[in-house]
């Protein structure tokens, strides 16, 4: 598999607190990759420093094929990459439409509400009114629309029913399927997550406990598969 994006013997700190300890981390073309660990173990970072949101103490940022350690956040964006952030991941003050037309080519809304036809709706509340899971649901759907080649997304299906966190899974498995890279960070793997991804990633401590196939990560306690009713 070839590699769309990677992070090359990265440390992050904050402050005196080390986060990532130096950590490799490929994450393939194409394909689903899964990001596991519990809370403190240096999942958002990862994801923060290949976003830009976030600078190096040490190491590299590459994104294909080019070192882009030294690329600002915003000119990442510009180039493809998209980040859902685990918290404030929507405008609050925009419509729900407003949203999804700004992130759609053309402003093209049916693939998002086929997604998600729950937001159909809410097209006229504000952001800022929605409940956690709704906001989720928005936040990827601008995800789904939007053209990003490369696609971070922190604990996506947080506050989701457990319906909507598989369809969710499928959905992001639908996009690596049709030629988009993405990593999925969560706390543990769900089975539609682990059924739609390629290759899965613990981390402990800021520190990759574990790479290879994500039914094998299950050896690991806080990161094997979990029951449908629970995420």
């Amino acid at each position: 598999m070839s590699v769309e994006a990677a992070l090359c013997a990265a440390r992050v700190r904050y402050g005196s607190l080390e986060a990532l300890h130096g950590i490799d981390l490929a994450i393939p073309c194409a394909h689903l990759t899964v990001l596991l660990g519990r809370n403190g173990s240096g999942r958002t970072t990862v994801l923060r420093a290949l976003a830009g949101t976030v600078p190096l103490v040490s190491g590299r940022v590459v994104w294909g094929g080019t070192d882009i350690t030294r690329v600002p956040a915003h000119a990442r964006a510009r180039r493809g990459l998209a980040l859902v952030a685990d918290r404030g991941a929507v405008f609050g003050s925009l419509s729900v439409g407003e949203q999804l037309e700004l992130a759609a080519p053309g402003g093209a809304l049916g693939p998002a509400l086929d997604a998600y036809p729950q937001l159909r709706a809410l097209l006229g509340r504000r952001a800022g009114t929605l409940s956690g899971g709704e906001q989720r649901m928005l936040a990827v759907a601008r995800a789904l629309v939007g053209t990003a080649r490369l696609l971070l997304l922190d604990e996506p299906t947080q506050g989701m029913s457990p319906a909507v966190a598989a369809r969710t899974h499928g959905l992001l498995g639908d996009l690596a399927a049709a030629g988009r890279t993405v990593l999925v960070a969560e706390q543990a793997l769900p089975p539609a997550l682990c059924r739609a991804a390629t290759v899965a990633y613990v981390l402990r401590r800021g520190a990759v406990a574990f790479s290879g196939e994500p039914a094998e990560s299950a050896r690991f306690a806080g990161a094997g598969p979990v029951s449908p009713a629970g995420r």
